[in-house]
């Protein structure tokens, strides 16, 4: 079985990610909560979502995916929108400021905090 893990990466990769992850759900079948309806899994046999999504002990649907930006409004809007119960709240990282437009600040600085958090939690999933 392979497998796919996806990081999405500053405000644009948030929000692509985000309407990305919504588009896989309509797809398969799964509920914003996560939770796939009993009668596509009832003789269904087709278990390609598995490629994208991890199921948990509870029959939750949750995606293999990671959302990072050093600015948390927009991962914000993911944890208040309407697949909010899709994601675990640990694949959502965020700083506490952004790197205002400059690449080393962004580099060297403040994102410098945050990838050691990132780069655990990728090899968690």
């Amino acid at each position: 079985m392979r497998e796919c893990i996806s990081v999405h990466v500053g405000q644009a990769g948030v929000q692509m990610g985000n309407t990305c992850w919504e588009l896989y759900c309509l797809e398969h079948g799964i509920q914003p909560d996560g939770q796939m309806p009993s009668d596509k899994t009832i003789g269904g046999g087709d278990d390609s979502f598995t490629t994208f999504f991890c199921e948990t002990g509870a029959g939750k649907h949750v995606p293999r995916a990671i959302f990072v930006d050093l600015e948390p409004t927009v991962i914000d809007e993911v944890r208040g929108g309407v697949y909010r119960q899709l994601f675990h709240p640990e694949q959502l990282i965020t700083g506490k400021e952004d790197a205002a437009n400059n690449y080393a600040r962004g580099h060297y600085t403040i994102g410098k905090e945050i990838i050691d958090q990132v780069l655990d939690r990728i090899r968690k999933l």
